[in-house]
């Protein structure tokens, strides 16, 4: 059985970044308290805790990057703090272990007040999906990651994919991209602790290897199949199933799954979006960088098994593109991101009405549809056979 390692988190760069040390960091020896801010230097500074249960404030933090609620945070973070030069700018770095890392993610994730199997079903996945990361990353050079943007480019085709596996200099990012991690700022319940310990070094795993098991807010009944998002990989644990369980408007039980940010979105299950032709003629220009004219169509080409667009033609006067995969389709038609790619197209006399259903991409874990087994009593272990079957509980540690 191997041992417990330690994870370095991207949080945030900045042309100078201001750090609160709340007792006392050492670097080189030296002793760090209070307010210092630092510029870029070319060598690496690592600054250790001295004490246990030592930590330090970030200010000016961007979570939500590109999605509807961006916003800035104040975040405390316990651990030890590596910054380092990144494009010009210093990038802030939080060093912390594995199980560490995780308490803040499910409680960044989701509200701390979640029932307990739903906390346990997601301290694996997410346990599951770093470690696959870390592990891959134990395999390839920073030099030789490839970009987190994916691109298959012709002259009427744009096909692009974004993951998480392309980070140099650190592990993973603290935001959406990768898993949501806001430091010790959100950790308000011992349940959450105790999740974590109760489900301590298990990971998913199929045929031996770790589950890249990935997870949305709401599938919107139906969950997606990994290729219909990201690489054509098949996954057989990732695999599309009706869900019964997330068409709920209970606010008790979605306070269990959504922070106070996220409870600002109250139509995921189903939902619309209206432009006129000349709005969306412009929105499409801007975010896409191409001149299409006016805008006269919008053709599903493929859908996957959840209906998800997978590929869009955008027909214009001046130029008909086909655009995927769904997080691009998101992004274009959308100030941020729509909340999916599962919409329905109506034209209208002057514009457009999408009819959605779902916020994410649907593949894996749904979060609200957990929330509501969780909330029946329905353990752990039957809430991931539910979203992963033909996955295992591997105990790593």
């Amino acid at each position: 059985m191997g041992q417990e390692r330690d994870v370095k988190v991207g949080i945030l760069k900045a042309r100078e970044l201001c750090v609160v040390f709340h007792s006392a960091y050492l670097l080189d020896g030296k002793p760090f308290v209070g307010e210092h801010c630092f510029t870029p230097s070319a060598e690496e500074r690592l600054f250790v805790p001295a004490e246990q249960g030592a930590s330090f404030t970030l200010k000016d933090v961007v979570i939500g990057i590109g999605f509807h609620w961006e916003r800035k945070e104040e975040q405390t973070f316990c651990g030890a703090l590596l910054l380092k030069m990144e494009e010009g700018q210093v990038r802030a770095i939080n060093v912390v272990p594995v199980e560490t890392y995780l308490t803040s993610v499910i409680s960044s994730e989701m509200s701390a007040n979640a029932s307990l199997e739903l906390l346990k079903a997601h301290a694996v996945i997410s346990r599951s999906w770093l470690m696959r990361i870390l592990n891959d990353n134990d395999n390839v050079d920073d030099n030789d990651k490839l970009s987190t943007v994916n691109c298959q480019l012709s002259t009427d085709h744009i096909i692009r994919w974004y993951d998480s596996e392309a980070h140099t200099g650190f592990d993973v990012c603290a935001d959406d991209h990768c898993q949501r991690y806001q430091g010790i700022t959100r950790q308000s319940n011992p349940q959450v602790v105790d999740a974590i310990e109760a489900t301590r070094g298990l990971v998913l795993t199929y045929e031996g290897k770790i589950c890249d098991a990935r997870f949305s807010k709401c599938c919107g009944g139906m969950t997606e199949v990994f290729e219909s998002c990201w690489e054509n990989i098949r996954h057989p644990y990732l695999v599309a199933k009706p869900d019964p369980y997330c068409n709920t408007k209970d606010k008790r039980i979605l306070s269990q799954v959504l922070n106070n940010y996220d409870q600002e979105t109250v139509d995921f299950y189903r939902w619309t979006v209206s432009y006129t032709t000349d709005e969306l003629s412009e929105l499409v220009s801007r975010k896409s960088g191409i001149d299409f004219g006016r805008i006269l169509d919008l053709v599903p080409q493929e859908r996957g098994a959840s209906g998800r667009i997978i590929t869009l033609k955008i027909v214009g006067e001046k130029r008909t593109l086909t655009v995927g995969k769904e997080l691009e389709i998101r992004k274009w038609l959308s100030e941020s991101h729509l909340y999916s790619s599962a919409f329905e197209v109506e034209k209208t006399a002057d514009g457009f009405i999408l009819h959605g259903k779902g916020w994410g991409h649907g593949v894996g874990l749904c979060q609200i549809g957990a929330a509501v087994m969780g909330d029946q009593g329905i353990p752990y272990d039957e809430i991931l056979t539910f979203y992963y079957p033909h996955a295992e509980l591997t105990k790593k540690w």
